[in-house]
């Protein structure tokens, strides 16, 4: 794989796992040095590291609650001091709220957006202070920004939805010093929080061109993409990574 990405720093949110950890690996075989935030379960985070490390990048786990809008800064200002440099960031960290409308608690609607949206903008606000000329700013968002074929998602769909108006913005912000900001929207993936073999998974193929879910590593190559040399004209831009879900 070419180096794409050698001699540069990165740092996704909620890398421990999933989605995250396939980014955080990808960019590290890219050339990358690759920090991490995790909540909770240490042991994973430390995996993902010694695989970076594995790819001879220098790796680092930092644990950070992305509903914690101090502890998303300090993540941000940690990597960046502990790596020597920042040049990408990717918001990753995420939830899954699912469930009637009316049983929606105001504590959960609070929680989703500070970590959907506050979270991602804080660590874009600290980034900006990193970053310099080829910065790359990346948030995963979902295909329920798009498109919300069934019912349950609303808050989550909302929440997500907020990333595409942010990534605009921050691309009028931040283009002037050739920063650089997308958001991806994943359809649904084979992980953990969506396993293709779930009770409700073959409904959830159903609604893709592919008939299939992707694969995390499917994400993280679009990730490492608009990270690298390729992505350097592609800006303020949403791009689905869904089998054709939103088609």
């Amino acid at each position: 794989m070419a180096a794409d990405l050698a001699g540069r720093a990165a740092l996704v949110t909620g890398g421990g796992r999933g989605i995250g950890a396939a980014i955080a690996l990808r960019l590290a075989r890219e050339g990358a040095d690759v920090a991490i935030t995790y909540v909770r379960a240490p042991e994973r985070a430390a995996e993902v590291v010694r695989q970076i490390e594995a790819a001879g990048r220098r790796g680092l786990a930092i644990q950070a609650d992305a509903a914690d809008a101090g502890a998303v800064a300090s993540a941000v200002d940690t990597a960046a001091r502990e790596l020597g440099r920042l040049d990408v960031l990717v918001n990753n960290a995420g939830i899954a709220p699912y469930g009637p409308l009316e049983d929606v608690q105001a504590e959960e609607i609070d929680r989703t957006l500070a970590i959907h949206v506050r979270a991602a903008f804080v660590a874009a606000q600290a980034a900006a202070r990193h970053l310099g000329e080829g910065g790359r700013i990346v948030s995963i968002g979902s295909s329920l920004a798009e498109r919300v074929p069934y019912p349950g998602w609303t808050l989550y769909a909302m929440s997500k939805s907020a990333l595409i108006g942010m990534t605009r913005g921050l691309a009028r912000d931040l283009g002037p010093r050739g920063i650089t900001a997308n958001v991806v929207q994943p359809g649904s993936t084979d992980t953990e929080m969506n396993p293709a073999d779930s009770p409700d998974a073959d409904f959830e193929r159903g609604f893709t061109a592919l008939g299939r879910y992707g694969r995390a590593e499917e994400i993280a190559a679009m990730v490492a993409h608009l990270a690298g040399p390729g992505g350097g004209y592609v800006t303020g831009a949403s791009i689905a990574v869904d089998g054709g879900y939103a088609a």
